[in-house]
């Protein structure tokens, strides 16, 4: 595989400083049911690494301790963790609105039984990966047999309440695109979506997100494989835009690794861009810190999350 973070780190993108952090995005471990062409953390079945006790059990501690509103898990598949519904039920406890970053097909794993219910109980928000509408594109970027179990797992979902008025159950679905090209029009992709789920497979949805590709990882390797790393790189630049400077996920959020360890996005964590204020650089260094007003580290593929409509952890800015 190759590195990218030697082509990223000398970078002309604009110094970026902390506001109030208000997301707690904690990934749980790599190990994943699925092998995805576009997954930045290299996730997959063969993953081992997973959050210890402890660093689950200081989860809630940090929530309460910086007043955190929003805990965001991810992994892999953030459900193959054995604490995942101890973690959950900790923070609902608390008061704190809980994401799980869902790809759907987990529902069905084996173990998994009762997963979907039990994130209905606590209100979980799923934000469920579905990279297309149809069963071609779907398969061809997330394997054979993905876009079946996933309608499942949507049609489950909605038999529970998600993406239903008035249910409180949130139901967000992610696009990403196939290949080193923006996103299109959220709003627009949004309607399509709606149109084509609720007419084939008559299923509900509360919001679509368009995720750009970071040119990191698995992709990154291989747009770097095919040649395609500078033109994608060029492509991001050319269409940046400042005013998503405001609302880019890290003004806001940190990542947690399943280490423990601190970095200002999920992307900075699998390039291993520390945060620059050396004195927090652990979960732990949270029950007594204050990360308001912080540089932000950056590298050129922060043209990523800026390029276009923007994009975050939320979709479009």
């Amino acid at each position: 595989m190759h590195d990218t973070l030697a082509l990223l780190e000398v970078t002309d993108f604009p110094a970026i400083s902390r506001k109030p952090l208000d997301t707690l995005q904690v990934n749980l471990g790599y190990k994943c049911n699925q092998r995805c062409l576009h997954c930045h953390v290299n996730a997959g079945p063969t993953r081992t690494e997973m959050m210890a006790a402890d660093g689950i059990a200081m989860i809630p501690q940090v929530l309460k301790a910086r007043q955190i509103q929003t805990l965001d898990l991810t992994g892999g598949a953030p459900e193959l963790h054995e604490q995942f519904r101890e973690l959950v039920s900790a923070a609902t406890a608390l008061g704190v609105k809980v994401i799980d970053r869902c790809n759907l097909t987990i529902l069905f794993e084996p173990g998994q039984e009762g997963l979907a219910e039990f994130l209905a109980e606590n209100k979980v928000e799923v934000v469920a990966s579905l990279p297309c509408y149809s069963l071609e594109n779907v398969d061809a970027q997330r394997g054979d047999g993905v876009f079946d179990k996933s309608i499942a797992g949507l049609q489950l979902l909605n038999s529970l309440g998600y993406g239903k008025a008035g249910s409180g159950l949130t139901l967000n679905l992610v696009y990403n695109p196939q290949g080193p090209t923006l996103p299109p029009n959220q709003q627009v992709l949004e309607a399509d979506y709606r149109r084509e789920l609720m007419a084939h497979f008559g299923i509900e949805f509360n919001h679509l997100f368009a995720l750009a590709n970071m040119p990191i990882k698995r992709f990154g390797s291989t747009l770097v494989s095919k040649g395609q790393f500078a033109p994608y790189m060029e492509l991001l630049k050319n269409n940046y835009s400042a005013a998503n400077l405001e609302s880019v996920m890290c003004r806001n959020l940190v990542s947690v690794d399943w280490l423990g360890n601190l970095y200002d996005c999920d992307f900075n964590q699998q390039l291993a861009l520390g945060l620059p204020n050396k004195t927090v650089s652990h979960l732990r260094d949270l029950l007594q810190n204050s990360l308001d007003g912080d540089e932000i580290a950056i590298a050129d593929h922060c043209f990523g999350c800026t390029a276009g409509q923007g994009s975050s952890c939320g979709g479009a800015l």
